[in-house]
């Protein structure tokens, strides 16, 4: 039997997939409509903001319809800053995936609104717009604000004009700020509430400086304290009043007159348009202390008063509130060795002072205080004759002298020259120490320049009026060398006395220089008491012998030749037989020509 199936074969061009779907649509027309869909859908890029339409609200998803072939699912935590957000909302988001392992499409309102954020300020700063945010909280250094959903940084210094003393009180507060740096690579955005502050007041200040006036008087308020002064608000400029001229009285800090926040009225100094400069007086407001001063006060008259500055060159001593006088340190003591006003005085110390000057026109008055004790000079004359000896002590040295102290206020000088009638000192402290006692006698006073020439060897006879005698020329004595110098040598002699050899006098018999330290006989070669010079030589010694002895030589020579000489007469007169004698005559000529 014929198997009928067998011959069964498909039709050519059946459309099996058509059949399977129960559809006579062809696989073009499909392909057609999947177009025809697909352009009704919108494409979306990741990175993109778009915006969409939210669709279903849960507690843990928003589903937004952006137009694309799914719908998008946005954390609902991204919206808890809009607690009415309701079906049907347009939203901006940000697409971060455009289609995940499920297939769905993630979208971000948070990341939407940082990228607006960022185009706003970014704006806001370019136009210089004036841009409104609230202050979450205080942070080191200044305040957090909430900028279009952006934490910027409002530094302590951009708050306002005037010093913040209280971060606190601005916390939850909305304010306007201008935006006056952004780095948005670093996220760093910075604010200034000052700014706006200023603006405003730079329109105020040119009206209210064209207004004013030298002498006008104003009302203000403390703005801030400085060490130099206080600013003071005048409402809406401000002006400086210097600490000199917030009191006629000296003080050390502005605390002591003014206090913060205080309102005071002010005096218009001076001021400067074109550089917003205000100088401010306070004192002025009030009588100058000089204005009161007794007017029956004068030069001579005794002053109490409390020493306010001291200085390297006197004390200030205020008399009066604002009234304050200088007490020169030449005026402190009568004596002379006053290093320091601060020897004598103190700030805070009371004082009684006498008035030396007084200058009401320009406000000076100089004190003096040693004037309240006897001047030890007045009777100087009857105190210290001229040629007084009195015993002093020593208070200094100079290359010249000692000064000596007979009491406070009286020194006086003994000259180096006048230190030793016989010894030549090169420096004072040779002679004596400070703080020693020594004798003196008084060798001139000058009253007005408050100066005593003192004389220490004069306290002795002048040795040399009698030692003319003992080192006279000619004489021998032993000394020894106690300094060298270039020109010659100091011999120090017996008596204390002292004399001088030059180098070509120092030759000894061997022929070498004498040395330091050596002990020699000194021939005396001059002396002059006058200008108490002995001039001593010990070579001059050898050189008297060695002359000495050809003198004695040349006498005996000459004695020979005068004894010759009569033998010769006498034997003249004998015959000339005598041969010897004449011969003997001879040998004796001959025998003293020699000689010579």
């Amino acid at each position: 039997m014929k198997n009928y199936y067998e011959e069964v074969k498909p039709l050519e061009g059946f459309d099996w997939d058509s059949f399977e779907r129960a559809t006579e649509e062809s696989p073009e027309s499909i392909k057609q409509m999947e177009e025809q869909y697909a352009a009704t859908m919108g494409e979306v890029s990741e990175g993109e903001i778009v915006t969409g339409t939210v669709k279903s609200i849960s507690k843990r998803e928003v589903i937004v319809d952006v137009g694309f072939k799914s719908f998008g699912v946005v954390s609902s935590a991204e919206f808890r800053y809009n607690p009415d957000l309701a079906v049907g909302d347009k939203v901006e988001v940000y697409v971060e995936v455009q289609e995940n392992k499920e297939g769905q499409l993630i979208l971000s309102h948070r990341k939407a609104m940082q990228a607006r954020a960022w185009e706003r300020i970014n704006e806001a700063m370019e136009k210089q717009e004036v841009v409104k945010g609230f202050i979450k909280n205080r942070t080191r250094g200044g305040m957090i604000v909430e900028i279009f959903g952006i934490e910027a940084f409002l530094p302590g210094s951009q708050i306002d004009v005037k010093p913040i003393r209280d971060f606190d009180e601005f916390v939850g507060k909305t304010m306007e700020f201008r935006i006056i740096k952004v780095n948005e690579e670093y996220k760093n955005v910075v604010v200034s509430h000052k700014a706006l502050i200023e603006e405003e007041l730079e329109a105020q200040r040119s009206e209210i400086i064209s207004k004013l006036e030298k002498g006008q008087v104003l009302e203000g308020t403390v703005k801030n304290i400085v060490p130099y002064g206080a600013f003071i608000d005048l409402g809406g400029v401000d002006g400086l009043i210097h600490i000199t001229d917030l009191s006629w009285g000296r003080i050390r800090t502005p605390e002591e007159v003014v206090s913060l926040d205080e309102k005071i009225n002010v005096v218009i100094l001076d001021f400067d348009e074109e550089r917003n400069r205000i100088a401010l007086g306070l004192k002025q407001l009030t009588p100058h202390p000089w204005d009161s001063l007794d007017e029956n006060l004068k030069v001579g008259d005794k002053v109490e008063g409390t020493v306010v500055v001291i200085t390297e060159y006197g004390a200030f001593v205020e008399v009066l509130p604002g009234v304050e006088g200088l007490i020169h340190v030449s005026e402190m003591s009568w004596t002379q060795h006053v290093r320091s006003p601060h020897d004598l005085l103190k700030v805070g110390e009371k004082v009684e002072a006498q008035i030396l000057t007084l200058d009401r026109e320009d406000r000076k008055m100089s004190l003096g205080i040693k004037q309240l004790t006897p001047d030890p000079w007045a009777d100087i004359e009857s105190k210290y004759p001229v040629g007084s000896r009195h015993t002093a002590k020593v208070r200094n040295f100079t290359n010249f002298g000692i000064f000596v102290e007979f009491e406070d206020g009286i020194d006086g000088l003994i000259h180096i020259s006048d230190l030793s009638w016989t010894k030549r000192i090169k420096h004072p402290s040779e002679f004596t120490k400070i703080g020693d006692d020594i004798d003196v006698v008084v060798l001139e006073i000058d009253k007005e320049n408050r100066r005593l020439s003192l004389g220490h060897k004069q306290t002795t006879t002048d040795p040399w009026e009698n030692l003319g005698t003992v080192f006279s020329v000619g004489t021998i004595h032993q000394g020894k060398i106690v300094e060298l110098l270039d020109r010659g040598a100091v011999i120090e002699l017996p008596h204390g006395i002292e004399g001088f050899a030059t180098p070509k006098h120092l030759v000894k018999e061997d022929g070498k220089q004498a040395e330091l330290g050596e002990t020699l006989d000194f021939k005396v070669i001059e002396f002059n008491s006058d200008s108490k010079r002995i001039i001593l030589s010990h070579s001059r010694i050898r050189e008297d012998q060695e002359k000495g002895a050809r003198q004695e030589e040349r006498a005996a020579a000459q004695a020979t030749r005068e004894m010759i000489r009569q033998e010769s007469a006498q034997a003249e007169k004998s015959t000339l037989g005598d041969i010897d004698a004449l011969a003997a005559l001879r040998d004796k000529i001959e025998k003293a020509n020699s000689e010579e």
